[in-house]
């Protein structure tokens, strides 16, 4: 490992250790608790949306969020290890690709996502 590598990776140490990452990939459901703060005031801005997109590159991995409001699709782009998000997951998504950017040309039921079928078996 270069000395590149290992700062990225005590940095990650850092902003992780007391914030849990949960595992969810391109298709799941997930919330997104966002802090803004805008003056001297701190408040919480919820945005729950369908994942389309995972970049995994180090400090610099990022996930993208799709949700439709008043039938208008809205992505917005998170940093992973930003201290100012909360990740929870709401559904696990069954699909078979890594990016689901045809989703942008789908409207309505053809945008839908089938949940993912656990077994009682699987851990």
């Amino acid at each position: 490992m270069n000395l590149l590598e290992k700062l990225n990776q005590a940095q990650i140490q850092r902003l992780t250790e007391n914030k849990e990452i949960p595992d969810f990939r391109a298709g799941d459901t997930v919330k997104v608790l966002v802090k803004v703060v805008e003056g001297s005031k701190e408040r919480t801005q919820t945005f729950e949306g369908v994942v389309i997109a995972r970049k995994n590159r180090g400090l610099g991995s990022s996930f993208k969020v799709r949700k439709i409001v008043d039938d208008e699709g809205v992505e917005r782009l998170f940093p992973l290890y930003s201290p100012n998000i909360q990740i929870k997951v709401v559904k696990h998504g069954r699909v078979r690709r890594a990016k689901l950017y045809y989703l942008r040309n789908r409207t309505g039921k053809a945008a839908r996502i089938t949940e993912k079928k656990r077994s009682a078996y699987s851990v």
